[in-house]
């Protein structure tokens, strides 16, 4: 290989390997009637790289739907806006205006699958009267036949038929609304698609043409990288590389989609796998149990471990001490036990 087919190789690993995604000590709060800050995502940093699929999985109540909304740069009240960085692309988009963020993000670098996506649509719009005015504001030099053309275009390339384009969200089935929702969302080709929660309320079958949607479109390069969001952590090792568990407003472990469904290095992340059914060859003779407890409540300063009161390999060290992130080789969790110590009593456990 010559130096300059070397150089061009690098360059474009490089580029491969670039954060399309970049979350920096993001802290975003709820303000209640009584003016109190319950703060739903509290410091959270991570990022993904260009290429790359990320899940982020939890209990109800975690936070996950709140950073969601965080992403989108979505701050209406009662959510506000309390410090930390959220890049896409390299563009820091807490630092555009409503109108920037509408008219230079939205759409194109980033989109969103709200939860409850089947009630997204307006009922008294057909499905093309709807792209219509998205594109009024996206494409404004496309003509409505020029936005049908292309609408069908999209609509026909996700197995979607044309003829969807002209009915009422009424007409159409959950299954249907759903993929109608995510065609309509990547229409514009976004880098990053941050789906919340895409396949809930949604039977088995049609969760499967959700799930081979979004892969479509990572393999047709539609989007280039995914935050999918949920609470069945097993649905996600079949649609991520990565997998991230919040608890109470915090990351509380990151790895890939293998290690954190068959090796759980937290105490919350092996509790939650625990307390569910896992189809996976190697997971299905586990013993499920509940975990015991309630998140905390996070209108109040917690010191030390969250997941301390529904711990029991708590200490005092664990409720009072200062708790960072661990390393264990590509794996991050947030714990002051190291990972032998912690294996250790998970086999005993087990015994």
């Amino acid at each position: 290989m010559s130096e300059h087919a070397r150089k061009f190789e690098a360059a474009q690993e490089s580029v491969t390997k670039r954060n399309i995604l970049e979350v920096q000590e993001l802290k975003t709060y709820y303000k209640t009637r009584l003016k109190e800050n319950v703060y739903a995502v509290d410091g959270v940093t991570f990022a993904i790289e260009e290429g790359k699929t990320l899940g982020i999985a939890g209990e109800s109540g975690c936070g996950k739907s709140t950073l969601a909304l965080s992403l989108m740069g979505f701050y209406f009240p009662p959510l506000h806006y309390g410090s930390g960085s959220i890049k896409v692309n390299d563009i820091d988009i807490m630092k555009l205006s409503k109108d920037q963020l509408r008219k230079m993000i939205l759409g194109r670098e980033i989109a969103y699958i709200p939860q409850a996506a089947m009630n997204a649509l307006n009922p008294t719009l057909k499905i093309i009267h709807f792209i219509e005015d998205m594109m009024k504001e996206h494409r404004p030099e496309l003509t409505k036949q020029q936005v049908y053309e292309m609408a069908a275009e999209r609509f026909t390339m996700l197995h979607l038929s044309p003829d969807v384009l002209k009915s009422y969200p009424n007409e159409l089935s959950g299954g249907m609304k759903q993929r109608t929702v995510i065609a309509i969302s990547t229409i514009l080709n976004p880098k990053v698609l941050v789906a919340d929660e895409p396949t809930s309320a949604l039977d088995v079958t049609s969760q499967k043409a959700v799930i081979r949607l979004l892969k479509e479109l990572l393999d047709k390069k539609l989007i280039q990288s995914l935050v999918f969001i949920t609470h069945e952590l097993p649905l996600l090792y079949h649609v991520t590389d990565d997998i991230m568990v919040m608890y109470a407003g915090e990351i509380v472990e990151r790895g890939t989609a293998h290690q954190m469904i068959f090796d759980p290095i937290h105490p919350y992340t092996k509790r939650l796998m625990g307390s569910i059914i896992v189809p996976e060859e190697g997971m299905k003779e586990h013993k499920l149990a509940a975990i015991p407890g309630a998140p905390p409540n996070l209108k109040h300063v917690i010191e030390g471990c969250r997941f301390a009161d529904r711990c029991t390999f708590a200490t005092d060290a664990c409720r009072n001490g200062k708790i960072g992130n661990r390393h264990s080789g590509d794996r991050v969790y947030r714990c002051i036990f190291d990972v032998d110590t912690l294996k250790g009593w998970y086999a005993n456990e087990e015994r």
